[in-house]
C-alpha cells in the first residue's frame, strides 16, 4: 500500500500500481467522469499514470483548473488532426498545442482552408467524438520513433524527434487509426469531448521562423456543454466590439496605411484632439507634482546609439527629474 495525499490534505491508502483514474473512481464516480488529468507531486500527468510510491495527488477537471482545461483542449486538437487526415490523407502534421483559450494545430496542406473546409472538418470531428475511440499511450526509443514517423511520412514530427536527446523515450497517443507524437496529457477517450467549434484559420511559419515554410493553422475551442460554446462565441463577439481597431475606425480616431507601415497609426482630427487633451493633462499633472520639462532633438548622431555609456549619461542628464531630487 502507498499513501496518497489529496488536495484537501487528507491521506488515502491505495494499492501500489493503481492508475490515477482508478483512484479517482475510488474517491467518487462523479469525479472519475469529470477528471481530465492530474498533478502528481506537482507534475501534470494523464489519468493513465501509475501510482507506485507515496505522493501528493490533485485531480483536475475542466472546471477546476487551467491544467484540466488544457488536457481537454489538447485531446480535441488530436481529434481535429485526425479529422483532417481522414478528409485529406496527404496533409502533414506539425504541432497542435492547447493554449489559454482553446487550441490550434498547424498543417502543411496544398491550399488554404476555406469556410467550407472548416465546416467539413468540424463535422468529421463530431463523428470521431461520437465513435468514442479509446485513447492509448505508448512509447518508443528515439531511433524507432524516428523510423515510425518516417514510415507515416510525417517530416515535421521527424524533425521534432531528432531535436530530442539520444536515448530519450518518445511518447505517442493512438485513437483508432490515428497516432500522434505527444507528451500528453490526454483524456481517456474521444467521447469525453462534448462540444467543439472551429474559430478561425491563418498562416503560420513552421517554428515561427519566416525562413521556413508557411503552414496553415486552425484555431478551435471545445467544452463539456454546448451552451458553453455559445457563451464563448458571445464573449468573442463582445471583445471584437471593444477592439481598439474597430473603435478607432468607428470614431474616426486614427487610420493606418501600408505605405506608412502596418500598426503605425496616423491620427485623424478626432484622434488628434483626444491625444492633445491627454498630453496636456499629463504635462499639467507633472508640473503640479514638481517635475520640469526639457526638449531634446527627435534625431541624434548615430554615435549616440553606439556608445552605451554616453547614452546612459545623456539619459540621466536630460530625462525630466523631480525638483526635490
Amino acid at each position: 500500500m502507498i499513501k496518497v495525499t489529496l488536495k484537501d490534505g487528507s491521506v488515502k491508502q491505495v494499492e501500489s500500481g493503481k492508475t490515477v483514474f482508478e483512484v479517482a473512481k475510488e474517491i467518487s464516480e462523479g469525479l472519475a467522469r469529470m477528471a481530465t488529468c492530474a498533478s502528481v507531486d506537482g507534475k501534470t500527468v494523464d489519468l493513465r499514470y501509475v501510482l507506485d510510491k507515496d505522493c501528493s495527488l490533485e485531480i483536475h477537471t475542466f472546471e477546476s483548473s487551467l491544467e484540466g482545461k488544457k488536457a481537454y483542449w489538447h485531446t480535441t486538437s488530436h481529434i481535429m488532426a485526425q479529422a483532417i487526415k481522414r478528409i485529406n490523407p496527404k496533409a502533414k502534421l506539425a504541432i497542435g498545442p492547447a493554449i489559454d483559450e482553446g487550441f490550434y494545430y498547424d498543417f502543411d496542406v496544398e491550399k488554404n482552408f476555406t469556410d467550407e473546409d472548416k465546416e467539413k472538418i468540424e463535422a468529421e470531428m463530431k463523428k470521431i467524438i461520437k465513435e468514442d475511440l479509446p485513447i492509448e499511450k505508448f512509447t518508443l526509443p528515439r531511433d524507432e520513433a524516428i523510423k515510425f514517423m518516417k514510415e507515416k511520412d510525417e517530416p515535421y514530427k521527424v524533425e521534432l524527434i531528432e531535436d530530442l536527446p539520444e536515448g530519450e523515450e518518445i511518447s505517442f497517443y493512438k485513437q483508432g487509426e490515428f497516432t500522434d507524437l505527444c507528451a500528453g496529457p490526454h483524456l481517456m477517450s474521444t467521447g469525453k469531448v462534448k462540444a467543439v467549434k472551429i474559430l478561425s484559420s491563418s498562416g503560420a511559419y513552421w517554428r515561427g521562423d519566416e525562413k521556413n515554410k508557411m503552414l496553415q493553422r486552425i484555431y478551435a475551442i471545445s467544452f463539456p456543454k454546448a451552451s458553453q460554446v455559445e457563451e464563448h462565441l458571445a464573449k468573442l463577439e463582445e471583445a471584437r466590439e471593444r477592439d481598439h481597431r474597430k473603435i478607432g475606425k468607428d470614431l474616426e480616431l486614427f487610420m493606418t496605411h501600408k505605405l506608412v507601415g502596418s500598426g503605425l497609426p496616423m491620427y485623424l482630427p478626432n484622434g488628434a484632439t483626444v491625444r492633445r487633451l491627454l498630453e496636456r493633462y499629463i504635462q499639467d499633472k507633472e508640473i503640479e507634482l514638481g517635475y520640469s520639462h526639457v526638449y531634446t532633438p527627435s534625431l541624434a548622431n548615430s554615435e549616440l546609439y553606439k556608445v552605451s555609456r554616453t547614452l546612459g549619461s545623456l539619459q540621466r542628464r536630460y530625462v525630466p527629474c523631480n525638483a526635490n531630487g
